[in-house]
């Protein structure tokens, strides 16, 4: 039983009117002041120095862009510029940073989001609606596009090819694993396979590294007992404090579109009784909260087991691994953050 219900997610039931929808497809508040300058490459990793110099090119072309000229000689025109640029690499190498000082530097009309926001959207206007509302944009950014689901994937496919020819720009990242770079390229067989050749319309920029967070920082941080997640929880004015199973059983009540609303204004999200998820559809709901605490800087404190076991071991091998790993390694940065709260 939740002994602080009236300060908990579970209690939270937001609603979103959708006329507001379009106007949230901005970078989240994590990412609200990045640019190019504030990157900073490994020196031992050159793919990411060039990311940036090519990010910057890419940036100067959506602001800038060329008059259309018609050749009265075809050979004489200069190759047509690829529509988007697609950034391939493993957890922690900057992408979404990359992605969302592009997005700042090229001036509207211009939307940010992730790959479930965008299919999210389409559920919420219908197809056509979608396409009209996203057409009028110079610049439309996808964070984190996917590949493990492929109706959603010819669904963002469609969506993309029609932008394209709207002339809106595009660029993506990928949720590659860091020992599979490159499978979530376009190049990569079953993508094409999916999205029926969209692959043309984009560069692909690889981006190697190791995971920022976890540099020089343990796994995961002790889980917490239960009297001092409690304790804590009291000394943050605002802390929601949740029973991980009730939780569970609240998510599916929130559209995954409002989990954004669900946490807004959290400075704290304190966990009791963090375990081993092995229902799929569960832990898809997780990683869908994850990644918008992250979003939005929401330190976590947790007991029960420590949060790099959030998944099961036949998760971390199943289709949506890529999910589970990158939820992993935002959760193990919030939990350190939160750790730093406790004192």
């Amino acid at each position: 039983m939740n002994r602080l219900a009236d300060v908990s997610l579970t209690s939270r039931h937001p609603t979103l009117d959708v006329g507001r929808i379009l106007e949230d497809f901005v970078p989240p508040p994590h990412f609200e002041g990045v640019s190019f300058d504030s990157y900073r490459p490994d020196p031992a990793q050159p793919t990411q120095t060039a990311a940036v110099a090519a990010l910057r090119v890419f940036a100067d072309r959506a602001t800038n862009p060329a008059p259309t000229k018609r050749s009265f000689f075809r050979r004489a025109a200069p190759p047509e510029a690829r529509a988007g640029v697609y950034l391939d690499g493993g957890f922690g190498v900057g992408k979404t940073h990359l992605l969302a000082s592009l997005w700042h530097a090229v001036p509207g009309p211009k939307r940010f989001g992730t790959f479930v926001e965008y299919t999210n959207l389409v559920g919420a206007l219908g197809f056509r609606s979608a396409v009209e509302a996203l057409s009028s944009s110079r610049l439309v950014c996808i964070d984190e596009f996917e590949l493990d689901d492929p109706g959603d994937t010819v669904l963002m496919s469609t969506l993309l090819g029609e932008l394209v020819q709207a002339g809106v720009l595009l660029a993506a990242t990928s949720n590659t694993l860091p020992d599979k770079l490159g499978e979530g390229r376009f190049a990569a067989e079953d993508f094409l396979r999916e999205i029926q050749g969209l692959s043309a319309h984009f560069d692909v920029l690889r981006i190697d590294g190791e995971d920022y967070r976890h540099r020089g920082l343990p796994e995961a941080p002790m889980p917490l007992s239960d009297e001092l997640l409690d304790r804590v929880a009291r000394e943050h004015p605002g802390a929601e404090r949740d029973d991980f199973d009730d939780l569970l059983a609240h998510l599916p009540t929130v559209h995954p579109s409002r989990y954004g609303a669900l946490v807004d204004g959290v400075p704290l999200l304190a966990l009791a009784g963090v375990r081993t998820v092995t229902d799929q559809a569960q832990a898809l709901r997780l990683v869908v909260l994850v990644d918008r605490l992250y979003d939005r800087d929401i330190p976590v404190v947790a007991s029960g087991v420590p949060v790099d076991e959030l998944f099961s071991e036949e998760m971390l091998r199943g289709g949506y691994r890529k999910k589970y790993f990158r939820a992993i390694s935002r959760l193990v940065s919030l939990a350190a953050e939160g750790q730093a709260m406790v004192g």
